[in-house]
Formats: structure tokens, C-alpha cells, sequence
């Protein structure tokens, strides 16, 4: 075969990065839409949603990693990787419930909040746990941050319980997953591992009292595809981030965010006061004042490094 010449090597790469992002936005796109389907498992609960949700994920999950042949990594982990597996998967259980709950009771636009605010979670997490040292424009983000959920705070009456459990548990997931060595593929196939045995031993105990079996063959179905929903964008996102920089996927995850808040506003109409407003918008400068600082600190480097 002859080598490729620079434009066909450039067309390549472009090809490759056009379709990590379609790869991103088909990942964000779902879970931001997916407030559409939670509502479709009633009169199932949030914790019963929850067990479905983890069981037939492991269904899901071990069926994808034996096709890809993905078992290696997991036969090897060492007692201290499921350790920090266990840690992530009590957490990310923790955000599945809480999400759910908050969308099928009228929660959307306050969930939307937890995670437009992740990332400057995840960047004070850095602070905290791993030392790293705040930028002026990062620090500033995270002040403004503060500021916008004292603002919701005095706007609801009460902290912003379900954004702030939503952004906490998400940004220390994302933050034991750093020290997991496995795929994306494989680490939520060990999470499944170590939630099924619960989830599955919750159903069994739920027994009549459940609704899988007593709502018709549909309602049985679609609690059933909550194994694929989970599946599907998590697979898509692991695509997308081998393909383009981190700072492109970095972008994207706004995505989900804004769709999920649209369809709070103005699909589901839950209130939005002037004060409320203000709030959001704060939090949309701090995110504005974030993403500007990690645009200009990945490209300092570059201008930087020694012409060649």
C-alpha cells in the first residue's frame, strides 16, 4: 500500500477528528435529552429506576466488553484499582439517583445547575486533593461560582441541594477514575460488578411491591432499556475523547447542560424568577471566564516552544 502524501494524511486526521466530535455530540446530545426519558419508567420510584438502571447495565456492559475483549484488564486490577472501583461506583450511584429523582420531581433546571458547575467543581477538587496550584482566572471563575449559588440559595429558600450533590459526586468520581487503570468500557463494566449485586438484591426484596411485572410487557421494556441508555453515550464518549483533544470534549460537555435546562424552561415550564436568572447567569460568566483561561493556558505552550 503507498504511503500517504500530506494532503491525504491531513484529510485522514480531519476525517478522524470530525468524527471524535460527532462521537461527543452524540454523547452529550443523549444525556442531555434523557430528561425526556425518566419520566416514561413511572410509577416506578426513583430507587427502583435506580436498581434497573445498574442491573441491566451490567447486562449491557458485559456483554460489549466481552465482544471488544476487554476482560484483561479486569482479571489484573489489584485490590487497591477495586477499591477506588468500588469508591467510584458508590458515587456515581449517588448522581444517577440523585438525577433521577430531581427530573421526574420537577427538579430539571436545579439538576442542569449541578452539572454547568462541574467543572469548576473538578478544578477546586484539584486544589483540594492533588495540590495543583489556581490560576488568577480559575480562582476568579470559582468566586463568581460561589457567588451565583448564594444568589439560588436565597432564591429558593434553601441551598441548591440536588446541583451541588449532582456537581460534588460527579467531580469525586471523575477524580477516583484518574486512578483506575482500565477503559472507559471496562471501569463501568467493574462499577456494574460491584453496584449489581445490590441493585439486583433490592429488586428481588422489592418483589411484588415493584412495578416490572405488574405494568405490562412496555413498562418491563423500557425499564429494561435503561441498561442501553446508560450504555450507549458512555461507549460514544469514550470514542469521541481517543479522537480529539481533551479541551474540544472539554467544550462539548456544555452540550448536555444547556439541553437539559431547555427542556426544564421551556418544555417542562418549571419557574425561572428575574433572581433565579441573575443566578444562572453568574454561573454562565464563571463558565465564560473558565473556558477563555483554558483555551489561552493550552495554547501558551505552543507560542512558547522554539520555532523548529
Amino acid at each position: 500500500m503507498p504511503p500517504l502524501t500530506n494532503s491525504s494524511a491531513v484529510a485522514a486526521e480531519t476525517h478522524h477528528a470530525n468524527r471524535g466530535v460527532a462521537f461527543g455530540v452524540g454523547a452529550y446530545v443523549i444525556w442531555g435529552i434523557v430528561p425526556a426519558y425518566w419520566p416514561l419508567l413511572a410509577p416506578a420510584g426513583a430507587v427502583e429506576i435506580l436498581a434497573h438502571r445498574i442491573a441491566w447495565s451490567l447486562l449491557v456492559m458485559v456483554l460489549i466488553t466481552a465482544v471488544l475483549g476487554r476482560w484483561a484488564g479486569l482479571r489484573t486490577l489489584s485490590r487497591r484499582g477495586w477499591l477506588m472501583v468500588t469508591g467510584a461506583s458508590v458515587l456515581i450511584a449517588v448522581n444517577w439517583g440523585v438525577y433521577i429523582h430531581a427530573v421526574n420531581t420537577g427538579h430539571v433546571v436545579e439538576s442542569a445547575l449541578g452539572y454547568f458547575i462541574n467543572p469548576l467543581v473538578s478544578v477546586l477538587l484539584g486544589v483540594v486533593v492533588l495540590r495543583e496550584k489556581l490560576r488568577g482566572a480559575q480562582f476568579a471563575a470559582i468566586a463568581i461560582a460561589v457567588v451565583a449559588v448564594v444568589v439560588l440559595a436565597v432564591d429558593y429558600g434553601r441551598l441548591p441541594w440536588i446541583s451541588l450533590t449532582l456537581a460534588c459526586s460527579f467531580g469525586l468520581y471523575g477524580l477516583l477514575k484518574k486512578t483506575v487503570p482500565l477503559d472507559a468500557t471496562a471501569s463501568l463494566t467493574a462499577e456494574s460488578i460491584v453496584l449489581a449485586p445490590i441493585a439486583v438484591g433490592y429488586l428481588l426484596w422489592l418483589g411484588p411491591a415493584g412495578t416490572f411485572l405488574d405494568h405490562g410487557a412496555g413498562h418491563a421494556l423500557i425499564l429494561a432499556s435503561a441498561g442501553v441508555v446508560t450504555a450507549i453515550p458512555l461507549m460514544l464518549f469514550g470514542a469521541g475523547a481517543r479522537r480529539i483533544p481533551l479541551i474540544t470534549m472539554g467544550m462539548l460537555q456544555y452540550l448536555a447542560p444547556i439541553l437539559q435546562f431547555s427542556w426544564g424552561v421551556f418544555v417542562k415550564h418549571e419557574p425561572m424568577p428575574p433572581s433565579r436568572w441573575f443566578g444562572f447567569a453568574l454561573v454562565w460568566a464563571a463558565l465564560v471566564v473558565f473556558t477563555v483561561d483554558a483555551l489561552r493556558s493550552r495554547r501558551r505552550p505552543r507560542l512558547l516552544a522554539p520555532i523548529e
